[in-house]
């Protein structure tokens, strides 16, 4: 099997088919046998679910049939019990009942008072909730208040279905007994020849009802038949009743209902009336489900089970795919350990080496034309220092990635370490084509903005590619590396962001690097040493020039624009290059260990200068973040301070936002220290890199520079004047400064100003220039001097 990545090729032996195969296959059969043990708890769950519903609706089925048995029950009861009453009250309590006619107004008083004892024994003694006594036509016939009246009328319509059944059940009784009665007729037949009493289920007054009527004064054989009276008790069943048939039944929590408003965990028992049929109301309670205890106590443990079981296979399954590809593993692990770069998965040195051997041989005999190429990231070093080896990490592993998705697959990229990178480029027929394509394609896209850390930070680095041709520089690869890195560092001292393709003349300055940080080291010594308490005129050291600060003003945005200060920027002027930008030294300064040097050196001098200033104005240094790190670095600015005599607040320490993404407690206490002094410090080139508000307030920062790439846009386009707005914004609100970098024209000067920027700086006003050259404190210097000599 062939594994194909970056133009590398491995091949594997063939026993790794078969060990693909077996590896396969046994997974295969260790997931049939975990499927079967899961489909076999899934039945069992399964089955448990069905038994356990199953039982459930047998056990609710059973309750309502009880429930409907202890209702009849209750009806039937009743029935049975004033008939018991009605006989044994015809027998022995009311015997003169049996002879009277009701004609004398004392017989019907003492009728309605046998009436009322009747109704009153069978409250008291039977535990009905209303007795009445009644005749024939439903008129009450006993002693009763005006509220019982009331009660009876609004019942009477009710009572008199059944008072009817009850007269027609003692009339017919003779009738029934000589033919084969129906269901109802048997009933009331019953009724007449037992206790001739009878007893319904009704709704009464909203509520379920059992409402039951007896005669008793009924005629012995042979003897005149009076006026009828009959006895109609009430029983409501949703209070004293509904809860002793709660507890004979055990019904949790069973209530009366008039609709089916039952709870999800609840059943609804229809009550209908005997009468008719009619829905009275339901009885709700909450059912005991066995099936659903027993599901619950089952449930748990049969899921630990299938648990266990899914885990211990799982557990069989991982060790086996990991012992079997163990071996696999480790193979490919060592060639990659070999050949490839652990934090980008690159391939290495010793790959590249490799390729680029069997690249030359191969285009040793022929005509085909491959390039390698040096890169290097710009910047790197400080963005390592200022985030953390983290984010540099983070920086190589993206920058990797970029580049990678601009080759060709039969490219290389290779890591040679740290932020160094090699590219082999094979088959390059038209090189004066595909080269600048590649190169400028992998610059551009370094040149854009890295978020890191989780875009907690943003880093800008780019880098700078040098190209050598093969065959065309020589066959030795060291020469043809060699030609590369010289390429490469002409890259760097060019500006950086760019590429060289190497030429013969490039040849002598492949140690330039070296040579121009050595000279660079001679001018600090030299200047140093002039500076020195015992400085000697005459020195024997080599001249390579010497270094130069320049300043460019700093204007109020006011009437007048007058001069609040400069900046301080410094200048090489070399003996045999000229004069040299920092863009040129300084990455060498960085490299070599002299930026503190350097550093040093520059604010000494811009302190001296802004001695001879007005007492209005500042001047701004630029530090860099290995400055800050420096625990005495406050110390060596109070010491500046204290040599030149410039007053504390007139010096202006510009840091870039670089300098604080790292949460560093020295740079925090350093800060601290210098502006506990009286010493200000500005933010240069707000927006542009990661701007974090709370460093604003943290830090105590007392001006925002505001970059010049916001305010070229002032005029061209609309998102330019928003930022600078929100920034001079902020700045007003927190108290702070602002300074607007850049100012080329007398518009932006004018917009700038009325946005509400504090001071402007530009070309506008003046471009960097020596202090000779200062015109805009040269008056003011003019005046000092006259004063002095007065």
């Amino acid at each position: 099997m062939v594994f194909r990545g970056l133009g590398l090729q491995i091949v594997l032996p063939s026993s790794s088919n078969t060990f693909q195969q077996s590896w396969i296959a046994s997974g295969r059969i260790l997931f049939l046998i975990a499927v079967s043990g899961l489909g076999a708890i899934g039945l069992v769950v399964l089955s448990a679910l069905w038994a356990g519903t199953e039982s459930d609706a047998a056990a609710l089925d059973r309750q309502r049939q009880l429930v409907n048995a202890r209702l009849r029950e209750q009806v039937d009861q009743v029935a049975h019990v004033i008939g018991q009453f009605g006989n044994g009250y015809l027998a022995r309590v009311y015997p003169a009942a049996l002879s009277t006619e009701g004609s004398s107004g004392l017989d019907a008083v003492l009728t309605a008072a046998a009436g009322s004892a009747i109704g009153q024994t069978a409250m008291s003694a039977f535990g009905y909730d209303q007795a009445f006594v009644v005749d024939e036509k439903a008129q009450l016939l006993m002693l009763a208040d005006a509220q019982t009246e009331k009660r009876y009328r609004w019942m009477r319509p009710l009572f008199l279905p059944l008072l009817q059944d009850a007269r027609f059940g003692v009339r017919r009784s003779t009738a029934l007994n000589e033919r084969t009665p129906s269901s109802m007729e048997a009933r009331l037949a019953s009724a007449a020849h037992s206790n001739r009493a009878l007893a319904n289920l009704m709704r009464l007054e909203g509520r379920p009802t059992i409402v039951g009527v007896v005669a008793i004064n009924e005629a012995a054989g042979g003897q005149r038949q009076p006026m009828r009276q009959f006895l109609i008790v009430v029983r409501f069943i949703d209070g004293a009743a509904l809860d002793e048939l709660s507890r004979q039944q055990g019904l949790n929590g069973a209530r009366f209902a008039r609709t089916a408003d039952a709870d999800e965990n609840e059943v609804a028992f229809q009550i209908d009336a005997t009468a008719n049929g009619e829905p009275i109301g339901f009885i709700v309670w909450r059912p005991d489900l066995p099936g659903s205890r027993v599901i619950g106590r089952l449930m748990p443990a049969l899921s630990i089970a299938a648990l266990v079981i899914a885990i211990l296979f799982s557990v069989l399954l991982v060790r086996l795919r990991r012992s079997l590809g163990e071996l696999k593993k480790s193979e490919l692990h060592a060639r990659q350990l070999a050949l490839h770069d652990v934090l980008t998965d690159l391939p290495n040195r010793a790959l590249f080496a490799m390729r680029f051997d069997e690249c030359l041989a191969e285009t040793q005999n022929s005509t085909e034309r491959s390039a390698v190429a040096l890169l290097d990231l710009d910047r790197f070093k400080a963005v390592n220092d200022t985030f953390g080896h983290a984010a540099g990490d983070e920086l190589i592993r993206m920058a990797a990635e970029r580049i990678r998705s601009l080759l060709r697959p039969g490219d290389t990229l290779a890591r040679l370490g740290g932020d160094e990178f090699a590219l082999l480029l094979r088959d390059i027929k038209d090189h004066d084509h595909v080269l600048p394509a590649i190169c400028e394609a992998i610059v551009a896209e370094l040149g854009k903005p890295f978020p890191l850390l989780r875009g907690e930070a943003v880093a800008r680095v780019g880098g700078s590619i040098g190209v050598t041709v093969v065959p065309d520089a020589g066959r030795n690869a060291d020469d043809i590396m060699r030609y590369a890195d010289v390429a490469l560092y002409e890259a760097k001292m060019g500006g950086r962001g760019q590429w060289r393709l190497y030429s013969p003349s490039m040849d002598g300055g492949r140690n330039a690097r070296d040579i121009l940080k050595n000279e660079l080291r001679e001018v600090l010594a030299k200047g140093m040493a002039s500076d020195g308490p015992h400085a000697d005129p005459v020195s024997n050291r080599p001249d390579f020039g010497s270094l130069e600060v320049y300043y460019q003003t700093v204007h109020r945005a006011e009437a007048g624009y007058a001069a609040s200060g400069a900046e301080a920027l410094v200048r090489w002027r070399h003996s045999q290059r000229g004069l040299l930008t920092p863009a040129s030294f300084i990455p060498v300064a960085e490299e070599g260990g002299l930026i503190d040097a350097l550093g040093f050196w520059v604010l000494r001098e811009a302190c001296r200068a802004a001695c001879k200033w007005p007492e209005d104005t500042f001047v701004a240094v630029n530090v860099s973040p290995a400055q800050l790190r420096r625990p005495n670095f406050a110390e060596e600015v109070f010491a500046v301070l204290e040599e030149s005599g410039l007053q504390p607040s007139r010096l202006e320490l510009e840091l870039t936002e670089s300098s604080l993404i790292e949460d560093n407690s020295d740079v925090y206490t350093v800060l601290k220290s210098l502006r506990n002094r009286g010493v200000q410090v500005s933010l240069d080139d707000f927006g542009t890199g990661f701007s974090c508000l709370s460093h604003l307030l943290r830090f105590d920062i007392d001006r925002i520079k505001i970059d010049r790439s916001f305010v070229s846009q002032l005029g061209t386009k609309a998102n330019g004047a928003a930022i600078i707005g929100a920034i001079v914004a902020l700045s007003r609100n927190l108290g702070i400064s602002t300074t607007a970098e850049g100012v080329e024209t007398d518009y932006q000067r004018d917009f700038l100003a009325a946005l509400g920027c504090t001071d402007l700086q530009g070309y506008f006003f003046s471009k960097p220039v020596p202090i000779g050259e200062l015109d805009s404190f040269r008056k003011a210097e003019s005046a000092a001097g006259l004063l002095t000599t007065a």
